[in-house]
């Protein structure tokens, strides 16, 4: 199966035409997080996702601990799948109606075997200490968690020259990118565009 793409962080209707042309498979908007630099509005998401609406790009909600008040409203909007990083209560989890992307940061590995066998997460992303910042770190843990038929989604500081590498030593379902893919003012439409030729390239390297 080849390798998808997602491209994290879009912050405006401009960017999301950088992953139209590159024909990438998902796309994460930041919601509810403002400690973020690419947090968005729910108004600004809605403009977001308006420019997509006859792509077949799957629209993720990326959250941090999100409310149910704020479940609701992303559900409203007409995402895909919800990601959360940091913790999840129950109430919000039996909230949420749409797919479930659970992040693992290194510091909550431990729950992997909770969510394991539950049908409402359909993927997990394994990422960084710190989502966002750009870091790697030692892929080598993830050959501890069995595979299943949840999304296994390889994130945390990938960038055109180093997504070969991890294809290679991960073998994940997705390969998630953002700052690796961004320029001065916000994403670069030639980084993203080295970053999916150089996945072709490995999958193409594989056959």
């Amino acid at each position: 199966m080849a390798v998808k793409i997602k491209i994290c962080g879009i912050t405006s209707p401009e960017e999301s035409k950088y992953l139209i042309n590159n024909q990438v498979d998902y796309m994460g908007i930041v919601l509810f997080y403002p400690k973020s630099k690419r947090n968005k509005s729910i108004s600004e998401a809605r403009e977001i996702l308006k420019s997509l609406s006859l792509q077949v790009i799957k629209k993720v909600a990326v959250t941090v601990s999100p409310t149910i008040q704020q479940v609701r409203e992303i559900e409203a909007l007409g995402f895909d799948y919800i990601q959360i990083h940091g913790t999840l209560s129950k109430e919000t989890f039996d909230e949420i109606q749409i797919p479930i992307l659970r992040a693992f940061n290194g510091n909550n590995l431990n729950m992997y075997e909770v969510y394991h066998n539950c049908p409402k997460i359909h993927g997990y992303v394994f990422d960084a200490a710190i989502p966002g910042g750009g870091k790697t770190f030692d892929w080598s843990i993830l050959s501890q968690f069995p595979r299943d038929d949840k999304l296994f989604i390889l994130a945390g500081g990938l960038h055109a020259d180093n997504v070969a590498e991890a294809i290679e030593k991960v073998r994940p379902d997705v390969v998630d990118v953002s700052s690796g893919v961004e320029g001065t003012k916000g994403k670069d439409a030639l980084k993203i565009n080295e970053f999916v030729e150089n996945v072709k390239k490995t999958e193409q390297k594989g056959k």
